[in-house]
């Protein structure tokens, strides 16, 4: 039983940590791009279909950004 009197403070203070870390994950931008990271790890670099592949997702990127900066023309 006094062993729930250490585990317990313990285990509060392991949950504070853990959520400070997550706020700073969040806060400095970990989780802004979760696909790229994933993708670039399965293709070399010199690879032209993945510089195609990156370089279509660059241009609607772009295009999303001109979109939400412009309205949708549709």
């Amino acid at each position: 039983m006094t062993i729930l009197y250490i585990l317990v403070p313990v285990a509060i203070v392991l949950v504070i940590v853990a959520i400070c870390v997550f706020n700073w994950a969040v806060n400095n931008g970990q989780y802004d791009d979760l696909d790229s990271p994933a993708h670039s790890i399965l293709f070399d670099e010199e690879d032209p279909a993945h510089l195609a592949a990156r370089k279509k997702t660059d241009q609607g990127d772009t295009s999303a950004k001109n979109d939400e900066q412009h309205g949708d023309r549709d």
